[in-house]
């Protein structure tokens, strides 16, 4: 999802803002953002963890050294609030080892987005994943190593389940990911402290009645439950209403959304297949906290992370690099 093509280029204008995912790939813990002073959230309202030295908070440091205050602290917005740590292909197990460590030393828990199933994002701005379903069997059991006993919650596949649902993802590919995805699910619930949400879309895609029964096929059943509004804008009042009519159609599953960017809803205006990528005048929106508006919303998660890239549309970089200025923008539409 981070940075690529949702379902609406495929269902049409109607399903507006299929859910886009991009991440970052630079997976770095220690270096350039010593300088910005970044410190961990409240455990009890908060309980993940802050990483000290994302691109967010680098960005502080940086226009710190260069006397621009101004700026510093508007990106303080975003560097000070934990976001997820999207795993990289090469080497998982290292990558999820030094996160949950760093987590697990601050006594917080590390926010892991796993997105590395083979045939991702059929082929748009975030595409590539795992060669083929070995190759992404074994990254899986190379997350869950580098894991191990210590605190996690793992956001499942953004787009792995819609993107079947929605006629994206060829119909030789679907049985083998729901395997793939059920095969995941298993995996990381073998381990003692970690939790796991399935990807479910968002509340402007379409309808629960599409993907109640993807969701059971591809190990709902065994996860903690699904996350809603991944990468997306779709305001938190409506992403909670989609979900919980999702859950119940899921044995009441609990869910969690993702409220990074949503805090002036979604983009209305210009290209319709975009309204996803990059859209001027959003905002970042609550804060992550468990301490959430309804007893089946978990959390609400800043899993995209603010600031990285949708994709190459609008004048941005790639997929899951850091933009400052759009950074910038979402942070002082917040004010």
């Amino acid at each position: 999802m981070y940075g690529k093509r949702g379902a609406a280029a495929v269902l049409g204008a109607a399903l507006l803002l299929a859910g886009c995912s991009s991440g970052g790939d630079d997976g770095d813990k220690k270096g350039d953002g010593a300088g910005a002073g970044i410190t961990q959230q409240p455990k009890a309202a908060d309980p993940f963890w802050v990483n000290p030295d994302g691109n967010a908070a680098k960005q502080v440091a940086a226009y710190l050294k260069d006397g621009k205050k101004t700026e510093a602290e508007l990106i303080r917005r975003i560097a000070s609030q934990p976001t997820g740590e999207w795993i990289g292909p090469d080497d998982p197990e290292k990558e999820a080892r030094g996160f949950t460590e760093a987590a697990a030393a601050a006594d917080r828990t590390a926010l892991l987005v796993l997105y590395n199933i083979p045939h991702r994002d059929c082929g748009q701005y975030s595409q590539g994943g795992a060669a083929d379903g070995d190759a992404y069997r074994e990254w899986i059991e190379g997350v869950a190593k580098g894991i191990g006993d210590r605190p996690a919650t793992v956001i499942l596949e953004p787009d792995a389940v819609l993107h079947l649902v929605d006629g994206c993802t060829p119909d030789e590919f679907h049985e083998e990911r729901y395997d793939l995805l059920k095969g995941a699910v298993e995996s990381l619930k073998k381990l003692k402290n970690t939790k796991v949400y399935l990807d479910a879309g968002n509340a402007g895609w379409g309808h629960p009645d599409q993907i109640h029964e993807p969701l059971r096929w591809a190990g709902i059943d065994r996860a903690d439950g699904f996350a809603v509004n991944v990468s997306n804008f779709y305001t938190t009042e409506a992403s909670i209403a989609y979900g919980k009519q999702l859950s119940a159609k899921v044995g009441g599953k609990h869910f969690v959304v993702d409220t990074s960017r949503n805090g002036n809803g979604p983009y209305m205006g210009g290209d319709t297949d975009e309204r996803w990528c990059n859209p001027p005048g959003r905002a970042l929106g609550e804060p992550p906290t468990t301490k959430t508006a309804d007893p089946l919303v978990d959390a609400y998660l800043w899993v995209k992370r603010p600031g990285e890239s949708d994709g190459e549309c609008k004048g941005g970089p790639k997929a899951g690099q850091w933009w400052p200025d759009y950074a910038l923008k979402l942070a002082k539409a917040s004010e």
